[in-house]
């Protein structure tokens, strides 16, 4: 047993047998071990959880929920292989790591070692076995055991951490209270920035040592949810905090103060705590090797593979941005045929363009991230609508029919398998509803676009079976020359057998027995540590049926 652990159990033992005073030294360790730590607890919308139980059953997705709440143990590396070799980039990860490790101790969480290839070898369809092993060193780098995918690199990290704020009797410690999506950011390994700061102690001075805790939507008096803090708002560590009692258990860390409070509150950008100690410690990659790698996570990488993509094809990605399975596709097909990205986003088609001088192949071009950053901030700041470069869909000629021999649909979803996620409250069965119709048009056109004898295939990032299974359902129900396709490599968990009945006497229909097997289902609480994710191919057979 961990020592917090232990120490929070031996203090409710205690506290049974001899009722606590309240300024007693055995009160205030309670205070802070319940306090001062990372235990969250997602929030969601109640009739969702209630759909979501009778999907999964009850303890099942509450392993899920808990699971959501963290950060996957590892990063995943794609290899552009046209650039450089898994090899090179272990090497020049090994250093820059090192380098890091003698600059900064080991606060980047990597402990950096050398692991032999043969180092827990995959067998396929165990989950078990997929990542490397855990008696190993806490942190290292390893070359995927997976079939086909010795291009991925898996760079392990640490936690959760026990971390000491440094609270003692009546002078809590100080304290930076930041966004939810700051903090989902922190956790996966980025610094403090400013815009992401709501709230900070009184006389915070650059270079002041900080607790970093989150601010999470509440229920609001409107019926929905906000946060009760205007930006800029002086915390005093005491009881009449906004959100002092939510914050309880939602202290992602400490670090260091690199602006004054004041300083915080004036700039529109940059550093403003420099994380030191972490609850999860994930290496990061801003701005390192270039073109020669690509974070993105493991699913998505396996979708590109289970879409197959043969030299010489014409591919269409349906909704391509930012990139990544684009480039992914591209490589597996050793740059020779044609792969055509699209998305529904204006801005993010540009971005497309600019994405794809990140994987340039044979072209000595080069966009760095630095400048793919720059420009993504000009197109949320302006210039608007008009003067972006794509048209309205509704001016745009398209693609006739059976266009494509594969098609790629990384559907728009409720990205409820994303993680760390602090907060799932904002969907409702509705909007779920409403997602799940809107992927059924986008799967419609996938359909007409692909040719005979060709391929689709649907995936996306969340676990609801309405966005996943119940579009298989709609598919096979409605395309009778559609069948499921076997997909390779397996490494997901079997899809969903059954349904739902919802109030309004509408039925959700999902897989049927002996289809399960024919999906992957990726599941955030497996010991795979992925997002979660759902992956279906279809074999498209002659359309005159």
């Amino acid at each position: 047993m961990k020592e917090g652990v232990f120490l929070k159990t031996l203090c409710r033992t205690l506290l049974t047998r001899h009722p606590r005073k309240p300024n007693s030294p055995l009160h205030l360790q309670m205070d802070r071990l319940e306090r001062y730590c990372y235990n969250p607890t997602l929030r969601w919308n109640p009739q969702v959880e209630e759909y979501f139980i009778k999907a999964y059953g009850a303890d099942y997705f509450h392993r899920i929920s808990t699971a959501l709440t963290r950060p996957s143990c590892y990063s995943c590396i794609r290899v552009n292989t046209l650039q450089s070799t898994t090899g090179d980039v272990i090497e020049k990860l090994l250093a820059i790591l090192q380098e890091r490790r003698q600059q900064n101790g080991s606060s980047d969480g990597t402990n950096v070692c050398h692991i032999s290839d043969d180092l827990a070898k995959a067998t396929l369809g165990s989950s078990e076995t997929i990542l490397p092993n855990k008696s190993v060193q806490d942190c290292f780098i390893e070359k995927c055991q997976i079939p086909s995918l010795d291009y991925v690199v898996f760079v392990k990290g640490s936690g959760p951490h026990t971390i000491d704020y440094g609270h003692i009797a009546n002078k809590p410690p100080k304290e930076v209270v930041v966004s939810r999506k700051c903090a989902e950011a922190v956790l996966r390994g980025a610094q403090v920035y400013v815009p992401g700061v709501l709230a900070c102690s009184a006389h915070v001075e650059k270079g002041e040592v900080v607790a970093v805790s989150v601010a999470v939507e509440q229920p609001s008096s409107t019926g929905g949810w906000g946060v009760g803090f205007t930006r800029g708002t002086i915390l005093q560590g005491s009881q009449t905090d906004p959100y002092y009692f939510e914050r309880k258990g939602l202290y992602i860390g400490q670090g260091t103060t690199v602006m004054s409070r004041a300083g915080i509150f004036r700039a529109s950008e940059g550093v403003a705590v420099d994380m030191v100690h972490r609850i999860y410690k994930l290496p990061s990659f801003r701005d390192i090797l270039e073109g020669e790698i690509f974070l993105q996570n493991l699913p998505s990488i396996i979708t590109a593979h289970a879409l197959d993509p043969q030299e010489g094809e014409r591919i269409l990605d349906m909704c391509a941005a930012p990139g990544g399975k684009t480039t992914a596709i591209a490589i597996l097909m050793k740059d020779k045929g044609e792969v055509i990205a699209v998305d529904r986003s204006h801005n993010k088609v540009h971005l497309l363009n600019l994405i794809g001088g990140l994987e340039q192949m044979g072209n000595e071009s080069h966009i760095s991230k630095a400048e793919l950053r720059k420009n993504n901030r000009k197109l949320r700041n302006g210039p608007g609508r008009n003067n972006c470069l794509g048209g309205r869909v509704e001016k745009s000629k398209g693609f006739p029919p059976n266009s494509f021999d594969r098609v790629l649909l990384d559907a728009p979803c409720s990205a409820l398998g994303l993680r760390p996620r602090l907060f799932a409250g904002e969907e409702t069965m509705e909007s779920l509803r409403t997602h799940a119709k809107y992927q059924r048009r986008m799967f419609d056109q996938a359909v007409q676009l692909v040719r005979p004898g060709g391929v689709i295939v649907y995936s996306t990032c969340t676990i609801n079976p309405g966005e996943n299974e119940a579009l298989v359902r709609y598919a096979l129900d409605t395309y009778k020359f559609l069948s499921l396709a076997s997909q390779f490599p397996r490494v997901g968990g079997p899809g969903l057998v059954g349904g739902y009945q919802f109030s309004d006497e509408y039925k959700e229909e999902w897989l049927r027995h002996g289809e399960e097997d024919l999906v992957q289902r990726f599941d955030p609480s497996s010991p795979l540590d992925t997002i979660g994710f759902f992956i279906a191919k279809f074999s498209v057979g002659s359309k005159d049926v």
